[in-house]
Formats: C-alpha cells, structure tokens, sequence
C-alpha cells in the first residue's frame, strides 16, 4: 500500500476525515507525516489504526477506553486480562443502558396507552412529560400511581 491522502486514507479505513483531524487532534492517533505540498499522508499502519478505532468505535467503546485498547494492542507485553477487564465494563455499561432505554420505552409506552389520541386537547402524554414524578411512576403526592 502507498501513501493516502487523508480521502484516500478515510475509504480505506471507514472513518470520515474529518474525525481523522479529530483523532489527530485529542491526541488520539499521532499528527499525520506531511508530503512536500503539506498535505497529510497515512501509511499502513495509520489505516490499520484507524480500522481498529472504527471497529472499536461501532461497539460502542468511548473514546477514553480506545485509547487504553490502542494502548494495550500496541504493547506486545500485555495482559490478555486487561483486555477482558475493559470489554467486560464496557458490556456491563451496555446493559445498564439497554435496561434504561427498556424501562424509558415502557413509560413511553404507557403514556401512549392512556392517550385517546382524538380531537381533544387533554394528553396524558404531554402530562407525564410534565409531571416530574412521573419518571419514578409516582403521583404528585408520592404515593405510587
């Protein structure tokens, strides 16, 4: 592979050139060399980089933990059980947020099943949206709903 231009370098590696300029940017991935034109330029290892970053990116990963898996994947000294430790607490983030978005679908849910949906002005769904004890499932007095 040659050199690529940062286009050239964003469709092999599926990230957008402009978050190569980020990734440069936050320190992320090293400040590209430079051609004579003072264009940037990526060799192989750049766009393998940038390929993990994508894949890493596309599970979720934030962007503080790709830094530690950059790290880790480029230190052959590593242990396969720091890896684990991250996958395992992003999986373990991943879940809590699913559970969230469930319970937050279900109170949506809710709402809608209590909404005629007709010509009249009152809503049930603009209510809860308003109450704010409805996030808890409790009526304006505390007790449950």
């Amino acid at each position: 592979m040659d050199m690529l231009n940062i286009g050239e370098a964003a469709k092999a590696s599926g990230v957008s050139a402009k978050m190569i300029r980020h990734y440069e940017a936050i320190g992320l991935l090293p400040h590209a060399q430079r051609s004579n034109g003072n264009y940037r330029i990526y060799g192989p290892q750049e766009v393998h980089n940038l390929r993990f970053i994508h894949r890493a990116r596309s599970l979720g990963f934030p962007l503080g933990t790709i830094r530690e898996l950059l790290a880790l994947w480029r230190n052959r000294q590593r242990s396969s059980a720091q890896v684990k430790k991250l996958a395992l607490a992003h999986v373990a983030a991943l879940e809590a947020k699913i559970l969230e978005m469930q319970e937050m679908a279900a109170a949506l849910k809710h709402l809608a099943r209590n909404c005629h949906g007709d010509g009249r002005p009152d809503c049930p769904i603009l209510d809860g949206l308003a109450d704010p004890f409805a996030e808890k499932g409790k009526a304006r007095n505390g007790s449950p709903a």
